[in-house]
């Protein structure tokens, strides 16, 4: 099993910071230190602390700057880093993304999206969920008040994931998707097929629709709930400004 970053958003509403850098490399340690941890670093970080030690990242919106701090970045957190481009970063959503490391995911994968600042409590659950056939399980957070924007999940004990979406009524969902799956190697074709259903369909969808067009076609996604943790999806500033004072406290 492998790491993997998706690392190709261009993050435009965290301008001046993603004029010159993907939304991964965006500072999150102390206000004005530009040297500080990114959220890519947290990441890398999490995955070395779990055993993970190869790690592909998903790059497109300003890649020459994760191609630039490649190497050091592999100093830093003793991992290697496989570089995949994608192409179209900015012109397609996400699931798109996904489906360009449909080759790298079929070593088996714990997934993180690039604006996620979270502890690695998130991954050792994910780990620790494994072993009861699940192909895909979902990182959960069943204790966050949900809003609008947030990215939805409706679950059945047995079932599973029956519905994943920003377009659903708050009140209806179980939880909200945080940003972290675990795919397992067997679910990796399934996966690939599903999101470039997805991407045909609308480019601008999300992963997280490919994992609906898995579930449509009756493929089992579990979750994992994990706690309660702090996190969060750096979007705009505000988000950033929350992202600093969580990053500190690991």
């Amino acid at each position: 099993m492998i790491g993997l970053v998706l690392a190709a958003g261009a993050g435009r509403r965290l301008r001046p910071y993603t004029d010159t850098l993907p939304k991964a490399l965006v500072p999150v340690g102390p206000e004005g230190d530009e040297e500080s941890q990114t959220v890519l670093d947290i990441a890398l970080a999490n995955f070395a602390a779990v055993g993970l030690t190869d790690v592909a990242v998903v790059v497109g919106y300003r890649k020459e700057a994760v191609y630039e701090r490649k190497e050091a970045l592999e100093k830093k957190h003793g991992v290697k880093l496989t570089l995949v481009d994608n192409d179209k970063a900015e012109e397609w959503n996400n699931a798109y993304s996904l489906w360009c490391a449909r080759d790298v995911i079929k070593q088996g994968a714990l997934l993180a999206n690039g604006d996620t600042v979270h502890p690695v409590s998130v991954e050792k659950t994910l780990l620790d969920a494994r072993g009861g056939g699940q192909k895909i399980i979902l990182a959960l957070d069943t204790v966050k008040p949900l809003d609008e924007e947030e990215m939805k999940v409706v679950t059945d004990p047995e079932k599973g994931v029956q519905q994943i979406t920003k377009l659903m009524d708050p009140a209806t969902a179980n939880g909200e998707y945080i940003g972290l799956t675990l795919i397992e190697p067997e679910a990796a074709e399934e996966l690939a097929d599903a999101l470039k259903t997805t991407f045909e369909r609308d480019p601008q969808l999300y992963y997280e629709d490919g994992y609906q067009e898995l579930v449509n076609r009756g493929f089992k996604v579990d979750v994992a709930p994990i706690g309660d943790v702090k996190w969060v999806e750096i979007d705009n500033h505000d988000d950033l400004a929350k992202g600093r004072e969580i990053a500190c406290q690991y």
